[in-house]
């Protein structure tokens, strides 16, 4: 178990960006990237860009969230999950504030080339992304505080990371890379719904209206299966109706990993469930690199 005693600078900031996280950012790109290859659009350096530029938001998006969640009394010593670094004392304050800045800016310098090539829909992508990154957990109606944390997990992470990083390679957005963005989307989502789940009773205590408080623990279960089905449904989906290979079926040998982590979400409560939401992050990109790869295969 991590503790503040045994935690160096460089750990704590670590610590801070999550990196078990970091296979949802990687996940989005990777399924739109294969998407423009198979339509033989496949622009390297803007695959590139896309994936630096998505995970650096994704590490700002995680900055933002131990920041807001300390300074708005959301974090206490009651947390189940991991060591969080600002209510812990790891990082002062003002330390984490620069890092959020400073992640953001860079980001920012990232997608400058994604400006440069695919124009002023990537502006609105970088800002809204920003924004939304910011408004989770942040300003005066935190987002993920009052039950629209899924819906804006599923919407960035699935539609527009996955849109976004087939534009700027097809500089067009097609029907089929919208529908190829719903597993990625609902298997990211799934991520959160574990993670809400886990902090279903200090949430409740402190607060924090997620989606898991509003609904309860039966019927956030319920809202994970539902998420994985949907998954697996889209594949199966493009196979029947839009004339894919059965290539397109590779996801489904990820599935039992997924039913295992089914069972564990009606199992397990409370720190139990950090390795189910870390073996969920897995989940998301392997399926999504199943899915690239019947995409290009097929």
């Amino acid at each position: 178990m991590v503790t503040t005693q045994n935690v160096t600078p460089c750990q704590a900031w670590v610590l801070a960006a999550r990196p078990k996280t970091l296979p949802a950012a990687m996940a989005p790109v990777i399924t739109g990237t294969a998407l423009a290859y198979a339509d033989g659009d496949l622009a390297p350096f803007a695959a590139l860009a896309a994936l630096v530029g998505a995970l650096l938001i994704q590490i700002g998006t995680n900055l933002a969230n131990d920041y807001f969640d300390c300074v708005k009394g959301v974090d206490t010593a009651e947390r189940k999950g991991p060591l969080r670094v600002a209510h812990s004392g790891l990082i002062p304050l003002p330390h984490l504030r620069l890092g959020i800045g400073l992640t953001f800016v860079t980001a920012t310098a990232v997608g400058t080339y994604l400006v440069v090539r695919g124009g002023w829909p990537v502006v609105l992508i970088g800002l809204a992304s920003i924004a939304a990154a910011l408004a989770y957990a942040g300003g005066p109606y935190p987002l993920g505080s009052h039950g629209l944390g899924d819906l804006l997990v599923f919407l960035f992470f699935g539609l527009v990371a996955v849109g976004g990083t087939y534009y700027v390679q097809a500089l067009t957005i097609t029907p089929i890379a919208l529908i190829a963005a719903i597993p990625v989307g609902s298997l990211t989502t799934a991520i959160l719904v574990v993670n809400n789940l886990r902090d279903i009773e200090t949430d409740q205590q402190a607060g924090k209206r997620t989606l898991a408080v509003m609904i309860g623990p039966q019927a956030t279960r319920l809202e994970y299966a539902l998420l994985l089905l949907i998954a697996y449904g889209i594949p199966l989906w493009m196979w029947l109706f839009t004339h894919n290979s059965p290539w397109i079926l590779l996801p489904f040998l990820s599935a039992p990993l997924a039913w295992r982590l089914m069972r564990e979400m009606w199992q397990e409560t409370g720190s139990r469930l950090n390795e189910t939401l870390a073996q969920t992050a897995k989940l998301d990109l392997l399926f999504s690199g199943l899915f690239a790869l019947g995409v290009v295969l097929g």
